[in-house]
């Protein structure tokens, strides 16, 4: 709004002020090459990780390990809708949110080990 203030200003006045309608042009193609920076080195992978997280999360089955962002490594004893119960011991059952469990590294080591036979 203000830019547009700007611009209409030197109209009235007869005579435009040098560099100002070039300085407008390059501020916004600027802003758009920044905000192209940031969706694609940071909103974009971001959102790409979030949906690989949710892929591995409603994948989870019963005796995969997990770890929860606790720090609690267990097995997984049953699925639910929105839960988890992982055995941490012997005769030891939790019941954790499934937003909150993470797929234990070694099992992570060795999905990836077999995916690439």
């Amino acid at each position: 709004m203000l830019d547009l203030i700007y611009l209409l200003a030197p109209a009235q006045n007869g005579a435009q002020p040098d560099g100002q309608g070039g300085s407008t042009m390059s501020f916004w193609i600027m802003m758009i090459l920044i905000f192209v920076v940031f969706y694609f080195f940071m909103i974009r992978p971001q959102t790409k990780k979030q949906k690989e997280l949710q892929q591995q999360r409603d994948s989870l089955k019963k005796g995969d390990k997990v770890v929860t962002a606790g720090g609690i490594y267990g097995e997984i004893k049953e699925v639910q809708e929105t839960a988890l119960l992982i055995t941490i011991a012997k005769d030891i059952v939790i019941k954790v949110d499934k937003q909150s469990v993470f797929v234990a590294p070694e099992d992570a080591q060795a999905a990836q080990a077999q995916e690439k036979k």
